[in-house]
Order: C-alpha cells, then sequence, then structure tokens
C-alpha cells in the first residue's frame, strides 16, 4: 500500500470515529426527554434536521475516503453509504436511527475485511513479482560468469598462438590485447555481481516490508489476536488437508450494556483483557482470533471429546469478574461468555461448520442461565 491510500485509510478512520460519535450524541439528544420540554419547537426541529445533515455528510466523506484508501473496493461502499444517506430524516425516530447505524457498521465491517483481502492479494503479487526479477537478475549474473570463462579460454588459445618464434611482432600486440580483455571481463564480473548483490539487498528489505504488511492484515488491531482473515484462511487450509479440527465460536454476553452504560473506551479495555484471559487459556497450538465486535473464535485441532475438555476448562478461565482501569478509579465487572462447539467433518464447509458453531453459541445464550 503507498503513502497516499495509508494516509486515506488514516483519514477514513478519523470520520468513522467522528461519524460514530455523532450518532451516538444524535440518538441521546432524540432519547433525552428534556427535547419533548423545548419552548420552541421549530427550533427543536432545526436541531434535529442540521445533527441529521452532518451524520449525511460524514456518510458521504467515509465513501469518499474509501475509495481513496483502497480504490479496487470503495465503489461499493461509498454507494451503499450514499443510499443509507438518502433514507435519513428529521422525523426519523430513534429506532430507525439505530437499524441505519447498524447497518452502516455492517457496511464498514465487509469493506474492511474486502479491502484487506484487497491488500493481501497485491503484496502476494508485488512479492512474487520481485522474487521474479530476483531470480533473473540471478540467471543473468550466470550467464555472464560463463561468457567470461569462455573469453578466458580464448584469450588462452591466443596467447599460445602467440608464442609461435615467427610472430615475435604480432606476439606482443596480441598478448597486451589478451590482458585488456582479460580485465574488461573481470570488470565486467565484477560490477554484475555488485549490481546482484545490490538488488538482491532491495529484493530482501522489500520481502522484508511485505511479509511486515502481511503480519499486520493477520492480526486484530485492538486485542492482538489473529485476525478474521487469518482465521478463515486456516480454517481453509485444514479442510484441503482433511484435516481432523473443532471450531468453538465464543461471544461475550452482555457486551452492548457495557458500551453503553460505560462508554467505548471501556468496552475496548475489557475486549483486551478478555483477549489477554483467552490466550492464558488456549495451547501455544490453538489458533485464537476475534471473529468481529465482541465475538472470538478458537481452532482446536483434535476431536471432538478433547475439545469438549478444553472447552470447559476454557470456560472457566475466561468466565469471572474482571477489573478495567478507568480514571482515577476501577471498574469491576462481571463477565459471562456463551461459547458453541463444533466438529469439522468430511465434505463439509467452512461457512456449514461456522453456524454449526454459532447455533450451538445461540442455543446457549438463549438458555435461561445464559450457558
Amino acid at each position: 500500500m503507498s503513502i497516499a491510500p495509508l494516509r486515506a485509510y488514516a483519514a477514513f478512520n478519523r470520520i468513522a470515529m467522528t461519524c460514530e460519535a455523532r450518532m451516538i450524541s444524535l440518538k441521546r439528544y432524540l432519547d433525552s426527554p428534556l427535547q419533548h420540554q423545548a419552548e420552541d419547537v421549530s427550533q427543536e426541529r432545526d436541531l434535529a434536521a442540521t445533527a441529521i445533515a452532518v451524520y449525511g455528510r460524514s456518510l458521504l466523506e467515509m465513501g469518499n475516503c474509501s475509495l481513496e484508501a483502497c480504490p479496487g473496493m470503495g465503489d461499493q461502499l461509498k454507494n451503499n453509504l450514499s443510499e443509507l444517506k438518502a433514507g435519513l430524516s428529521p422525523a426519523m425516530e430513534t429506532g430507525a436511527l439505530a437499524a441505519t447505524e447498524s447497518k452502516v457498521r455492517e457496511e464498514l465491517c465487509d469493506w474492511g475485511r474486502g479491502a484487506a483481502r484487497h491488500y493481501q492479494k497485491k503484496a502476494r503479487e508485488v512479492k512474487e513479482m520481485l522474487l521474479s526479477m530476483a531470480r533473473t537478475a540471478e540467471s543473468v549474473s550466470m550467464r555472464d560468469a560463463r561468457c567470461a570463462g569462455q573469453m578466458s579460454a580464448v584469450t588462452e588459445r591466443l596467447k599460445a598462438i602467440a608464442t609461435l618464434d615467427d610472430l615475435t611482432a604480432v606476439r606482443a600486440s596480441i598478448e597486451e590485447s589478451a590482458e585488456e580483455l582479460k580485465t574488461s571481463i573481470r570488470r565486467m564480473v565484477e560490477e554484475g555481481k555488485a549490481t546482484l548483490d545490490h538488488l538482491r539487498g532491495q529484493v530482501a528489505e522489500y520481502q522484508v516490508k511485505l511479509e511486515e504488511a502481511e503480519a499486520i492484515a493477520a492480526h486484530d488491531t485492538l486485542t492482538g489476536l489473529s485476525s478474521r482473515l487469518y482465521v478463515e484462511a486456516q480454517i481453509e487450509n485444514r479442510i484441503a488437508a482433511g484435516a481432523l479440527f473443532c471450531l468453538v465460536m465464543i461471544d461475550i454476553d452482555g457486551f452492548k450494556r457495557v458500551n453503553d452504560e460505560h462508554g467505548h473506551l471501556t468496552g475496548d479495555a475489557l475486549l483486551k483483557q478478555f483477549a489477554t484471559e483467552l490466550r492464558s487459556a488456549c495451547r501455544a497450538t490453538d489458533v485464537i482470533g476475534r471473529w468481529g465486535g465482541d465475538e472470538f473464535i478458537v481452532l482446536f485441532d483434535s476431536a471432538l471429546a478433547e475439545a469438549q475438555a478444553q472447552t470447559e476448562r476454557l470456560r472457566k478461565w475466561i468466565c469471572g469478574s474482571y477489573t478495567v482501569r478507568q480514571s482515577p478509579c476501577e471498574l469491576k465487572l462481571r463477565v459471562d461468555a456463551s461459547i458453541g462447539l463444533a466438529s469439522w467433518g468430511p465434505g463439509e464447509s467452512m461457512e456449514e461448520l461456522v453456524a454449526e458453531a454459532d447455533k450451538s453459541m445461540y442455543a446457549q445464550k438463549a438458555s435461561p442461565r445464559g450457558h
């Protein structure tokens, strides 16, 4: 990704956060009983219309930034956000605004995953191109070395001819020319090697940068766990290999209430702490990722019986009391989670396996005690 898309992506994130903050403020305003006590009804309507207009412009600006950040993926998001903006109205109720907000979040998540896939593909293409260049350069160097060897052999033959007594005058000239030829060839080989070494160094540098970019794409920026894209790739690899494995879906119960009552910063702090506990409860061989929002996913390379025992151990570890530091005090929260387990079977797709684990998780969430 070049500098321009990175800047556009940063701008996109800033606008997205601003847009979310404006939506929260707008919803609080509409929910507030004070607005219904306003003496000037027209002023109240003007405030609502202004807030809606600002939110609509934010949606359009996000669409423009998404197009700059990832031209290959921006058109669809821009069009979808424009349609959502067109549906905004000062007369909207809180419920309708909440539905719009949910749709915006869904669109942003879809765009984010699509953009990550797009740049992962581009990174692989660039890596392959650079490696191909390195192989070509190495081949050219080998060819130059062969040519140098052949020309050196010719030089030796010329020197042998020059030893004939009746060619004394010619001999000196040929020997001189031969030495010059050898010197030129030697210089060509040395320069070619230096060029190749430089090219190899550049390729190695680019490869490190590309691997760093791939590593960023493979991790969730908030929790540090594996990203959804990485986990999906791991699932597909296991399915392609016909490997035995189980999938666990985990959803934090009542997480929305934490955001609503204590704010998104507290919610983020809880997610990071939960991710740390989840990582501690799992083995080094387990694949642990954030699926999205307050949902997490774990892959166990084992049969169902072993996965069930490991899941029960995991449940006891991650559920319980959490302490979130909130300046200037600490907030104690009781955290429970709903967990769904599914074992992969031959012929089953990733979508079917995830749906099975989801179903198990939501059945547990709907149970009287939530687990």
